[in-house]
């Protein structure tokens, strides 16, 4: 047995599944939806296909998982983010994001435009789900996460979907660079928080 297979022998399960949904990713964001098999996965990860249905279920169920980790802004995220004053704070998470987008913009843009399941609703409702995720983890950043009114998490969502819009602005039609991204999610931001925002609570 090569040291290779004894290696991919001994991953735990956890490894294992990231190691699959880490091929997923990059799969899913370089072919639409339907030129993508479970077989295409299994092989890059180099494991049976099998696997990847007792981690995923079907390849439906995989590509569901895929647009919600894209889009999903994780815990560890918000828990890095520094003190100080709303700028600041506003301005780190515009980084985060920006650095995240790009870094997996094949996979981040198919994923906002559901990777040419546009209209299904269960990618629909899981990229929904994400949005609000999202938007839960802008009011944490910005100080008022602590039961926001429905109002409050509409306009938080809005902000969400500028920031999507403005992402595609920049690395899929070329229109917009970085830094004007950043200088117009940063200053909407604590703009939305000093101005809108008040209104809704």
């Amino acid at each position: 047995m090569s040291v290779e297979a004894i290696r991919r022998r001994r991953l735990e399960p956890d490894a294992r599944r990231e190691q699959i949904l880490s091929v997923a990713i990059r799969l899913f964001g370089a072919k639409p939806y339907a030129d993508v098999s479970t077989t295409d996965v299994a092989r890059d990860a180099g494991v049976a296909r099998g696997l990847v249905n007792h981690y995923f279920g079907t390849k439906k169920d995989l590509y569901l998982e895929v647009v919600r980790v894209m889009l999903t802004v994780p815990e560890v995220a918000l828990e890095q983010l520094p003190g100080g004053e709303l700028p600041e704070r506003a301005d780190s998470i515009v980084s985060w994001f920006l650095d995240v987008v790009s870094r997996h913009s094949t996979s981040w843009l198919a994923a906002t435009g559901a990777g040419g399941m546009a209209g299904d609703a269960e990618v629909n409702a899981v990229i929904a789900e994400a949005v609000d995720v999202a938007a839960a983890g802008v009011l944490r950043a910005v100080g008022m996460g602590d039961d926001p009114s429905p109002a409050l998490r509409g306009m938080t969502r809005s902000y969400v979907g500028l920031a999507i819009w403005t992402a595609q602005e920049w690395l899929q039609r070329d229109v917009l660079t970085r830094e004007q991204v950043h200088v117009l999610l940063s200053t909407a931001l604590v703009a939305m928080v000093e101005r809108a925002f008040p209104q809704a609570v």
